[in-house]
């Protein structure tokens, strides 16, 4: 019951339902395509946000903006708690949406019986991905994130992991490495080794240690960091030699490319994560909306469709700096990105499913009135200690400044600085993620099933992991959808 051609964007999204850790047999997809976009840490408080940012960058009030998420039919919510975490983190929540079986936190592809860190609790314990059930129904399927591609939601499709910073070897212990556990990157391309489209950043894991980086040669903490010897990309280039394999590391590369030469894309376009929309040179670094335009035109030449799951992952790393303009922008180039993939497919034989893998503590009030700068200040001095203070707050985060012991005064400061820290009720070195439920957006074949409140996995009555027959459809769905996450 998967859709034929499906387009998933979110920040988490749901996945497929298996009964207990055992293999469900593969069911014929009623829809081609699938996308999912999914945005890493998007609450509802940073869609409105993102709403209002959209339409004031258009001249607009913002409040009667509509996001492209906001013109699907069907909305519902997603609870987001790990196994083991009430507010949960990213591996764990991706492992839920992708796979359909809930996590422990810091956990990618494997079930709650692994613990982190400990290797030997790996074996037995792996579960398996929606992008793996489209590859194996047939379908193309992709990977696009503006983070690494080996971050802790991209790992989840396609990797076994107890420890979502296992990036390359050189990040394992020792004692994992005797014990025969593999790093995400390796697992990337021998897990799945034919995924057709991957795109994001994590070039460095993917070279022998101090490899200098193609683009940044002379700075060390871009060269690579494999204590194996193994260069990943090369492998790859060697294997897709005959198959319309293309590696791109730049913009110029990737769109001179012809889709309709290309079956196989590996574009690794940063040593780590992608740079802020806000700050990407537009010359060398691809927007994610041009990504998505590259991975769509080349996954949907399978007639048997496509699973593409797109990932708007620095989202969450602008509310973690307490730097909400960055994270905004990002989110609004994620929105960007889903008007594309709906110019591109068809609500006929394409699901497409926005959502989010958890919140953060980041929210905005005041009493600003209508077509207020989202990034501005209230209408009202504090009437505690008369100081001035902007929309928009972080419930904790690097954002806590004092001055003399007394709250700092935000007038005196650019406040609307790309890189302003918002003020912080709690002082932490980076801010948390929230633990409310997450809006899922969907539209397209069998999106009418996503409607209510759903754990982020399948449940049977018995509140163990199991076939639940609506979740059951609904993930099955999703799991299409998650192709362009």
């Amino acid at each position: 019951m998967f859709p034929k051609k499906s387009l998933l964007y979110t920040g988490k999204f749901i996945g497929f339902c298996r009964r207990n850790e055992t293999h469900l047999p593969h069911k014929p997809f009623s829809t081609d395509f699938l996308t999912c976009f999914r945005y890493l840490g998007m609450g509802v408080p940073t869609v409105t946000a993102a709403r209002i940012l959209k339409g004031q960058l258009n001249g607009e009030g913002g409040e009667e903006t509509v996001l492209e998420m906001d013109k699907f039919p069907f909305v519902s919510l997603a609870k987001t708690y790990n196994t083991n975490a009430q507010v949960p983190d990213s591996a764990g929540t991706a492992t839920a949406y992708l796979c359909g079986v809930k996590a422990n936190e810091g956990t990618v592809g494997v079930s709650a019986a692994a613990v982190r860190s400990q290797c030997n609790t790996t074996k037995g314990n792996e579960v398996t991905s929606i992008l793996r059930w489209a590859k194996d129904a047939g379908k193309s399927v992709g990977i696009v994130t503006t983070t690494r591609v080996n971050h802790a939601t991209p790992s989840a499709a396609y990797a076994h992991s107890v420890d979502r910073d296992w990036y390359s070897d050189n990040e394992m212990p020792a004692e994992a490495l005797q014990d025969g556990c593999r790093d995400i990157a390796r697992q990337l391309f021998e897990n799945i080794p034919n995924i057709d489209v991957i795109m994001g950043g994590g070039r460095k894991y993917m070279f022998p240690k101090n490899v200098s980086d193609v683009e940044y040669p002379n700075v060390a903490k871009h060269s690579g960091t494999r204590k194996d010897g193994r260069n990943l990309v090369q492998e790859w280039r060697d294997r897709m030699e005959t198959q319309k394999g293309h590696y791109v590391w730049n913009k110029k590369q990737l769109l001179s490319l012809n889709p309709n030469n290309v079956d196989y894309l590996l574009g690794l376009f940063e040593p780590g994560d992608l740079t802020y929309d806000l700050e990407r040179n537009t010359d060398t670094d691809p927007s994610l909306t041009e990504m998505v335009e590259v991975a769509i035109k080349i996954l949907r030449k399978n007639p048997s469709g496509f699973y593409l799951l797109v990932e708007g992952g620095r989202i969450d790393h602008g509310h973690h700096e307490g730097k909400a303009k960055q994270a905004l922008h990002e989110a609004v180039e994620m929105d960007r990105a889903i008007g594309r993939a709906d110019l591109m497919t068809s609500t006929h034989d394409t699901m497409t499913v926005v959502t989010a893998d958890h919140s953060h503590m980041f929210n905005f009030g005041g009493y600003t009135p209508r077509g207020n700068i989202i990034f501005g200040l209230a209408p009202m001095l504090s009437d505690v200690d008369q100081k001035p203070f902007t929309s928009i707050l972080y419930g904790n985060g690097p954002g806590y400044k004092t001055i003399n012991g007394v709250r700092e005064n935000v007038s005196t400061i650019d406040y609307q600085d790309n890189n302003y820290q918002a003020q912080a009720a709690v002082p932490l070195n980076t801010e948390t993620h929230g633990g409310e439920d997450v809006a899922v957006f969907a539209k397209g074949p069998l999106a009418h099933l996503l409607h209510g409140v759903h754990e982020e996995h399948c449940l049977s009555k018995s509140g163990t992991a199991g076939l639940h027959p609506v979740l059951s459809s609904i993930l099955a769905l999703l799991t299409v959808t998650q192709l362009i996450c």
